[in-house]
């Protein structure tokens, strides 16, 4: 509570200062030029490709962007006329101090620092290499805060998610530059160069609303549990605790907390109570149980970092240049876009299962586009598996391959010989000599259908005769494939472009007819592995998941 205090008063003197800045700049500046000294001064500290008034002084990555912007103008300065900061100049940085309404670390771009040296300055005569360090400072530190608006703070990869930022329509850092340094409103430009997904836009709204929760510590703090659910109807010491918790939240209408103030589990609130845990990805029961009152008692401050690193992934998602899919891992949900655009209405939604926790089983981040389907499919068992359960299964059991149906190949193809299941085969396996395959059938691994977006993960979209799996509220089951809960309704939206007509009829028609035939994609179909532990709606309900596989700690370690 005290360092939000603390954070809100320097944010309201550093406003102040902005406001006294204009006015000394306006009324006691004095008649400036851009004078060769000045010029040379600026020159001087680029091509130094150091300025000692930033917190990062290397300028190594802003050099050439600076360069070109400085050059085009003679080296005459952008954030300063007639001696004084301009006006845009007074905008950036009260816009680089607010870099944490993005979710970035206001520290990391130098606004108050900036600030306050600016301020000390302003009633005075400036001398050519100060206002030289501070002119390419602003420029070096808006150049930041846009590259991490754009692209995220850090690569992809280097958090283990195989994705390429590589936006189609570059940024262009120069002309953003020129364009800030000319207006006044400069939040509409900064903004111009995040993710334009709503759903972007949409977790930044719930970052604010987050924030102001984070104020209040007390409100996560709840009687500890006593390892016993607590169930509808049921006495609890916290219940009046629990009630401001959920109105804060919005799952529980705030009358409703004036109300009713006793230490019962009322059926007000087991709805709200029921409200949270759907949001929270738990089962929907109403009772406070374990799992429950971990999540009720995250502080919210967690909250606020886990949309933080979200907003950081978003910012790695390329811009949709056709109507794509994308798997959100942590919710155990598919969405199939009708357009480029991720408004709700415009989405097929589907639960699925992905990859267990361990370290050989995790579903993997990555881009890759869906180039055909196919009907009954074998599964290749990936030789992965094959070393670490089939073998050993082999081994304990004489009738194992009979009994699942597997056979062995010799090959890769489709169309590979199959062989006997002798002791000289089978001594094969562990190479991947020989291979093992599952026959399409009622037990199929795959089920019914298979949807192929070749990469090096060997991880694609399938059916599962194991349906009753996505009555969990948990999915992770898989050995790293995605397994969809509506299998019919994705096929028809795949093969939507094929050129043919794929009504559910005959789809239903070919997952029981020929086995292992392909339907080829005119158009491939961009699929987007993702991995967001905060999802919100656009209807202002805000859902957070569990961090499955550990990324979201990982990643706030390399942030």
């Amino acid at each position: 509570m005290r360092r939000s205090i603390i954070h809100l008063v320097i944010r309201v003197s550093c406003t102040s200062l902005c406001l006294s800045l204009l006015t000394v700049g306006l009324l006691f500046g004095k008649p400036y030029c851009a004078h060769a000294e000045s010029t040379s001064a600026i020159a001087a500290v680029i091509a130094s490709n150091r300025d000692t008034y930033l917190a990062q002084p290397n300028l190594q990555a802003q050099q050439p962007t600076l360069q070109q912007v400085y050059q085009q103008r003679a080296f005459a300065p952008l954030w300063f006329a007639q001696g004084s900061a301009t006006r845009p100049a007074l905008a950036l940085l009260t816009a680089l101090r607010d870099a944490a309404n993005y979710g970035l670390r206001a520290e990391d771009y130098d606004g108050i620092a900036l600030t306050t040296r600016l301020t000390k300055l302003a009633a005075t005569d400036m001398a050519p290499d100060v206002q030289a360090q501070l002119d390419v400072a602003i420029s070096a530190a808006t150049l930041r805060l846009l590259h991490a608006l754009h692209y995220g703070r850090i690569d992809p990869r280097q958090a283990g998610f195989d994705i390429k930022v590589n936006r189609d329509q570059e940024l262009n850092a120069a002309d953003m530059l020129l364009k800030l340094a000319a207006n006044e409103d400069v939040v509409p430009l900064i903004e111009s160069v995040e993710p334009k997904f709503v759903h972007y836009q949409l977790l930044k709204r719930a970052l604010a609303r987050y924030r102001l929760l984070a104020v209040d510590a007390q409100l996560t703090q709840l009687p500890a549990f006593n390892n016993r659910s607590i169930k509808p109807g049921e006495t609890y010491a916290g219940a009046p605790a629990l009630r401001q918790l959920l109105a804060a939240e919005q799952d529980l209408a705030k009358d409703a907390v004036a109300a009713d103030s006793d230490t019962t589990l009322d059926p007000a609130l087991v709805a709200a109570l029921q409200a949270y845990q759907t949001r929270h990805g738990l089962p929907a029961d109403g009772a406070l149980g374990k799992r429950t009152f971990n999540a009720l008692t995250t502080p919210f401050a967690k909250r606020v970092e886990q949309i933080e690193l979200t907003l950081e992934r978003w910012r790695w998602l390329p811009a949709p240049q056709a109507p794509m899919i994308i798997v959100n891992v942590p919710q155990y949900k598919l969405f199939a876009f009708q357009s480029n655009d991720d408004r709700e209405a415009n989405l097929l939604r589907m639960d699925v299962i992905v990859g267990q926790a361990f370290q050989y089983t995790q579903t993997p981040v990555f881009l890759a586009d869906m180039k055909y389907v196919v009907f009954r499919p074998y599964w290749d068992v990936p030789l992965s598996i094959t070393r670490r359960e089939i073998l050993p299964n082999i081994q304990r059991k004489a009738n194992y391959l009979e009994h699942n149906h597997f056979e062995l190949v010799r090959g890769q193809g489709d169309n590979s010989p199959v062989v006997a299941a002798t002791p000289d085969n089978l001594a094969q396996l562990a190479s991947g000599a020989v291979r093992v395959r599952q026959l399409p059938g009622d037990d199929n691994a795959l089920g019914e259908i298979k949807f192929m977006l070749p990469n090096s993960y060997n991880v694609y979209l399938h059916s599962t005769p194991a349906k009753r799996l996505f009555n969990e509220s948990s999915r992770a089951f898989s050995h790293g494939c995605i397994r969809v809960s509506d299998p019919v309704a994705l096929a028809e939206y795949v093969l939507r472009n094929t050129g043919e007509t794929w009504d559910r009829a005959r789809i239903e028609a070919a997952m029981q007819g020929d086995p292992n035939q392909r339907v080829y994609l005119n158009k491939p179909i961009p699929v987007m592995i993702m991995y967001g532990t905060v999802m919100p709606k656009e209807s202002g309900v805000v859902q957070f998941f569990d961090d499955i596989y550990g990324h979201d700690a990982k990643l706030a370690k390399l942030l």
